[in-house]
Parts: C-alpha cells; structure tokens; sequence
C-alpha cells in the first residue's frame, strides 16, 4: 500500500479545522471554564465518594454509600482493569469537555463518507452537517455526555461494516472491531440498541443486494467477520457489560418481585419499564416537522417570546409592570407540541432536508433504502404513543425494547442518516455521470417539495394549525382565553419566522446548485457556498440553546453544591450515619455530595430502595427511615434556607432483634414493614429462614454491637454477646460482590426488611467484616486481557497474511 504525505495532507487539514471549529463553538473552554451541565452537576454529587476514595487510596471502590443507602458504582464512572479500549477512548477525546464530543461527532462521520467513496471537501460539509444538528449539541449542554458519546462512534461503527461488506475484510474487520469497542465503551446502551436496529437496515440492504447479484456466500463471509469482531468488541469491554447487566437486575430497569402498587392495586406484571415511563417523551406526528422548521411547534419549552410580544402585551393592559409580565412569561410555554418538556427541538437542517430531498432522485441502490427504512423506522418509533401500533409491537415482541424511556430519541439516527443521504446526493449531482437533465429535474422537484410546503405553511398556518398545547387548559382557565389569543399571536409570530427562515435557506441552497448547472460556478464554489449556508443555518439554531452564556468556571462543576447551614451542622457530627434530603429525595445528589444519603440521581435507581421509597418514604412515612440509620433529615424552613433535623431514633449502623417475622414473598415481605419496630423484629423472606437456627431469638440484653471501622468497601464490626444472636445492619443487601467474613472466616448472611443485611452471631466477642469483592470485576477482567490478546494476534495475522499476498503480486515498475 502506498502512502505518501501529499495524500494524508487534505486529511490532516480537515482534522486541523475540526479542532479549531470545535473549540470555537465551544470557545469558553480556552479560558479554563466548563459547561454547566445539570445531569453532570448530579453525577459528580453521586460520584463523590468514589473519586475520593481513588485519590486517598490510589484504588478502586466498587461501592459507594454516598447514594440510595448504598449502590455499586458501575454506572457512577467506575474504573476497571485490563479496559484498554477505554484508554484508546481517553486518547482520542484529548480536547477539553465538551468540545471533544463534537470532535468525535465530525470525525466519526468524516470517516464514514470516506469509506463511502466520497472527496475529502464533501465528506467535511457532511461532517459539520452531523455534528452541528441541534439534538447532538443540547445534549451536550443538558449534561447527557454518555449518550453523546456513544451516537459520536455510530458513523464509525456504518464505517467498518460497510468496508467489510466490500469485500475490505481486514480494514473492515479492524474498523468494525475497534469501532464497536469504543461505542461500548460509552456505555449508553439505549444508543448502542438503536445503533442495531440502524445497522440491522445496512444488514437487510445489502443481503437483498447480495441475492439479486448472486453473492450470497460473500455477504455471509462479511457477517461472520464482522461477528467476530463484535465478539471480541464485547470481550474488551466485558467487565464493563458484565457489571453493568449484574446492576441492571437489581435496579429499576429490571424485573419487580411486587405484583401490588403502593396503593394495593394489582400490579401490571412486565419484564421492563411501565408503558407510560417507555412513552412518556413521545414525538407528536406534527411536532415532526421540526426536523426542517426549527420552531414548528415553538422550540422548546424555555424558548423566548418574539419581540413586541403580543402576551407581554396582553400582561401589561392586566397591570402588570415591566418587570412582572417578563417574570411571568417564564412560566409560559411558546412551545404548543405534545411533550411534557422539550429542551430544544431536533432540529437537522433546512440545508441538509433540502439536499436530501434531492437525493431521492438521484441516488440509487443499497445505500437509499437503508437510509429510508432507517428514517421511517426511527420516525414512526420516535411517535410512541402517538402510533401505538408499531410501539406496542416493538414493546410486546421485540427483545430489550421496553428497558428504555423517552422512544423520542430515537431520532438520533435520523440524525445520522439524513446527513448520509444529502451529501451523497450532492456528490451525485456534482458529477458528469448523471445527464444534465436529470439533474434540472431533481433540482426542480426537491425545490417544489421543500419551498412549496413551507410556502403553504406560511400562507395557510392559521387554517392549518391551532397553535394549542394539550397543556394549554390551566392558562386559559387562570387567565381567560383573550389571554390565550394573545399567547397563540406569538406562538405564530415565531412559526412564521422560522418558516420564512427556512424558505430563504431553500432558495438559497437551490440558486447555488442552479448556478452550477449554469455553470456560472465551479464545484469547490458549491461545496463552499453550501458549507457556508449550512453553518448559518445550523449554528444560528444551535446558538439558541447552546452558548457561552452556559458555562462556568470550571471550580462550579468540580465543587457543585455549596455548603449549607445545615451541611456545616452535619458534618459536626463525625458518627456513622445517613441522611435524607426530604427536598430533593430520590432525585437530586445535594445531600450525596457531602454525606452518605438515601437519596440519590440516577436512570437507574436500585429498584427495592425505590420500593421502599414509593411504599413509604414519599408517601410521607419517615419511621422507615431509623432502619437506614438516618440521623438527619434536610427540610426547609419558612424563609426558604436548609435545616437539619435530628432524628433521635434512628437504628444505628446494627443491631440485635429479639422476633422474627416470616413473609412468605416480596408482596408480605414490603407490607409487613408497616408500622413495624425494626429495633425489636426484623422481617425475613422465607427463603431465608433456614439461616436462622430457631425462629426463637433469646434477647441478650447486654449484647453490643458497633461499626469501628467505615470505608464504602470494607466494613467492619465488634459484637460481643453471651449467646447467638439475630443481628441486622442497616446496609443494603445486594448479594453480588459482598462477602461476609466473622473472625476472618467466611460467614453467611442474608436479606432482612426487604432491603437490608442481617446475619446470626455466635456467642462471645467477634469481629465481623463485609468487604465488597464483586467477582463480575474480575472475571470480566480476565476476559478483556484475553480478547485483547486475541485481537492483536487476529491484527498481526492479518496483516502478515495481506504482507505476503503483496509481496507476491507482480511489480508494476
């Protein structure tokens, strides 16, 4: 193979701009700050812990306290041996947070178009038409950095896939195996399954493609190929999708014991999540064209008013002053679509719908039809409820579907494939293979298209649409509905803005391309006029949402919760216990930043503690707080500032019960805690029972028990008793990865109260310790040393092999 610098050089060109374009979107990062991200101010809440722990200790904590009572850390950033892909991760991500994912956005898909055969200037204003769609940058600013992360390597995945289909076995074998790798490695898999079903279109295709050209046994070769590089993608990140799936089991994403609700209604059995949680973010079927009029539907649910608004207007002829009608417009939505919240609308570009449009006219074969099966797939699921048909189907029948929520997202890869087939289509017009008549015609249509049904929105919007929200009742019903015409003026005030805004960009793209064929412009004119509308056109929305108004100083994020009055009062206190954010309970990470909480943030919480907290806690039940060990319970008082009040009667770190209750399943076992008195009787499932040795306990009432030594992963108990006794600690039971040991020896213990540990003592002063030492770490460990072992042995093999088929081949000179 011959390589020569004068071919990397446009290459290491594009990388240059794709940095400095990165870094100037997001420019604050140069100065030292970061984005505010909220879900990342949550993570490094729940993180906390962990990340102190690997400083003092220079190791890893596989547990943490600092969250629900107490949760693995896979999901909280956890670090794991032998995880070489995650290094080759960090290697390629060497730009500041969060330029570095809209890097990874543009190379990722610049690659792809290369494999697609297209020039270096095309495969550039492809790359830029990815990366800048509106959905991938406010993602960025909302904090969703694995799921960024993961649709980053999706174009990289198409890459190698494709490659291998051509016949390009060891490119593709390569590309597809590293590439898959680093998209596990994201560890979103909500995207990685999506990315599946994209893929599964590619894999259609080309199959039918390979029948009708008689070539079947290659397609099948290229399948096995590429299995065998996502076999061993998946080994390297075994440790990763081993602990992951452990978690998944025990958290909210997994399957309940309960058949009853907190109200003692039937529980509706399922395998996944509730129905309503899967739908909740369902795209309304109109709200669709926000894809190609950025405000159809309002923008998102913080959008600005137009200026000389109508309802500013209409609040100041109520009597508000200034101030107070700009106060109150925030909390009036100008977006009028079906969602409960939008941050933004998914926006790809009137640019890229237009040349896409164009496309279908003159691109033929296998890449059109995945790239529409792929977009009609993902539009009619990111419908959800709002096209029941095909969601039932997908939830019912299709394997995982229903272990994810907010099935709008799935819009992702229409994120990805519309940029594909616009820029394949413009490599198609631009070249002299297709008839100049062909290409008027195209031109024709795609301008009718897209020109004529913006024009008719704009003309006939008042006829068209209502600009109603299905959540419009309470303003009408607090302000009247003359208020709500005013509301609805704005609502088409910026529908018509952006409807306009789009018709010029249309006329604009289309008079470029017109130009070309008049030959009046060249084709590196085209690309860059094209390259110039796109970034106005896509920048110009994304600046809407994503700016440098939303970043920081970096110590903001890395410190993101202040110390309280009540914090300070806390930490006072240096015993073991926990503490409960009555404010914020079960979804904020305030309280687990500074001390061990029951609380927490996360997708996937631990599904009994959520139990628990849905049976009780939020049911305002707080007496089953004093068998989690909560000593302080964070309010408010009247004038809005924290308070910290103590709970006297809060259990302890462990204690001795004198009475068993038997339940005979997790429907008795979770009843049966009502009203309970955890000091005196501890609740035990009856698949537990014989553990005890009688179901008698005789009270020592000179049994002690204490923690005296606390690390998240190791902890340690003295007990002294004149006979054995029925002890319970309030730590969450998770039967993977925590060991018990009584003198040194291992000792068995099992699940109490529904949620906690207990074990039987023996008499006499013992030591008792629980160490974290999840074997899922260390088996998945030795697997991923091992697959990469193979890999690179596969890689040198390959390369051997193609090293000796060229040395063979004749020499041209």
């Amino acid at each position: 193979m011959n390589f020569s610098f004068k071919k990397i050089l446009p290459h290491l060109i594009v990388l240059i701009v794709f940095v400095i374009v990165s870094l100037a979107y997001f420019s604050p990062v140069l100065q030292g700050k970061t984005i505010a991200q909220g879900d990342i101010m949550q993570h490094n809440g729940m993180a906390k812990e962990l990340r102190d722990f690997r400083k003092t200790n220079d190791s890893e904590t596989y547990w943490t306290n600092s969250a629900f009572g107490g949760m693995a850390t896979y999901q909280l950033g956890a670090q794991y041996p032998h995880n070489y892909i995650k290094s080759l991760d960090n290697l390629i991500r060497f730009l500041p947070r969060p330029a570095d994912y809209l890097f990874l956005y543009f190379i990722g898909m610049y690659i792809l178009f290369l494999v697609l055969k297209l020039d270096y200037k095309l495969a550039l204003l492809g790359a830029l038409a990815f990366g800048f769609s509106t959905y991938l940058i406010i993602i960025l600013g909302v904090g969703h950095n694995a799921k960024a992360h993961a649709i980053a390597y999706m174009p990289l995945v198409l890459s190698g896939i494709i490659l291998t289909f051509r016949g390009k076995y060891l490119y593709g074998f390569l590309l597809t195996t590293i590439a898959m790798a680093l998209e596990l490695s994201a560890n979103h898999l909500q995207m990685t399954y999506y990315l599946l079903l994209l893929v599964l279109c590619v894999g259609i295709a080309y199959l039918i493609d390979a029948f009708r050209k008689k070539m079947v046994p290659y397609y099948f070769k290229a399948v096995g190929i590429m299995a065998v590089g996502v076999f061993i993608a998946v080994g390297l990140n075994a440790t990763n999708l081993m602990a992951t799936k452990e978690y998944a089991d025990t958290s909210t994403r997994g399957t309940s014991e309960l058949t009853i609700n907190p109200d003692g209604s039937p529980k509706v059995e399922t395998d996944g999540l509730d129905y309503d949680y899967i739908t909740e973010y369902s795209y309304g079927k109109l709200e669709s064209f926000n894809l190609f009029i950025p405000r159809f539907m309002g923008g998102g649910s913080n959008d600005n008013f137009p200026e000389d608004s109508a309802t500013e207007n209409a609040l100041l002829q109520m009597g508000a002053t200034p101030q107070q009608a700009v106060d109150n417009m925030r909390y009036l939505p100008i977006y009028w679509g079906d969602q409960p919240i939008v941050a933004a609308p998914a926006y790809i570009g009137a640019v890229v719908i237009f040349l896409a449009i164009l496309a279908l006219f003159l691109v033929r074969g296998r890449l059109k039809w995945w790239v529409l099966s792929a977009f009609f797939l993902s539009l009619l699921l990111s419908w959800g409820k709002n096209f029941s048909f095909l969601t039932d189907i997908f939830i019912d029948y299709v394997p995982l579907y229903n272990k994810f929520r907010a099935v709008s997202s799935i819009q992702v890869i229409i994120e990805l494939v519309m940029p594909v087939l616009a820029v394949v289509g413009l490599h198609q017009f631009l070249k002299n293979f297709i008839s100049e008549e062909k290409r008027k015609k195209a031109l024709l249509y795609a301008t009718g298209i897209t020109g004529g049904i913006t024009l008719v929105f704009i003309l006939f919007k008042s006829t068209l649409f209502n600009f109603v929200s299905p959540y419009d009742g309470g303003i009408i019903d607090a302000m009247g509905a003359p208020f709500m015409d005013a509301v609805i003026e704005d609502r088409m005030a910026v529908f018509t803005s952006d409807a306009l805004r789009t018709l010029i960009l249309v006329l604009l793209s289309a008079g470029v391309l017109f130009l070309f064929l008049k030959s009046k412009l060249r084709e590196i004119g085209v690309i860059v006029g094209l390259s110039v509308l796109l970034l106005f056109d896509l920048v110009g929305v994304d600046r809407r949402y994503v700016n440098n108004d939303d970043f920081v100083q970096a110590r903001v994020m890395e410190q993101p919760f202040q110390k309280t009055a009540a914090t300070l009062q806390i930490e006072k206190d240096d015993e073991y216990f926990r503490v409960y954010d009555s404010q914020n309970g079960f979804n904020g990470a305030q309280a687990s930043y500074y001390h061990n909480s029951l609380g927490g943030y996360h997708a996937a919480k631990p599904r009994r503690m959520q139990e628990i907290a849905d049976f009780y806690i939020n049911q305002g039940d707080i007496g089953i707080l004093n068998m989690m060990n909560v000593r302080y319970i964070i309010t408010r008082s009247k004038n809005g500032a924290e308070v910290a009040q103590r709970n006297p009667y809060a259990n302890g770190a462990a204690w001795f019960v004198e009475n068993v209750q038997p339940a005979n399943d997790a429907n008795e076992e979770i009843l049966l805690l009502d009203s309970l008195n955890t000091k005196k009787t501890a609740v035990i499932n009856k698949e537990f029972l014989s553990k005890i040795p009688t179901n008698k306990i005789v009270r020592d009432s000179t049994a002690t028990i204490e923690l005296v030594s606390y690390e998240p992963n190791h902890l340690v108990y003295e007990a002294a008793t004149k006979s054995e006794q029925l002890a319970v600690f309030s730590e969450v039971y998770y039967r993977d990865g925590w060991n018990a040991y009584i003198d040194g020896t291992p000792a068995d213990y099992f699940r109490a109260n529904y949620v906690l540990r207990a074990m039987v003592l023996p008499e006499g002063i013992s030591k008792i310790e629980f160490k974290f030492e999840p074997q899922v770490v260390k088996t998945g460990s030795t697997i991923s040393l091992a697959s990469g072992i193979v890999f690179l042995l596969l890689l040198l093999g390959g390369f051997f092999l193609a090293y000796k088929k060229s040395s063979k081949e004749p020499s041209n000179s």
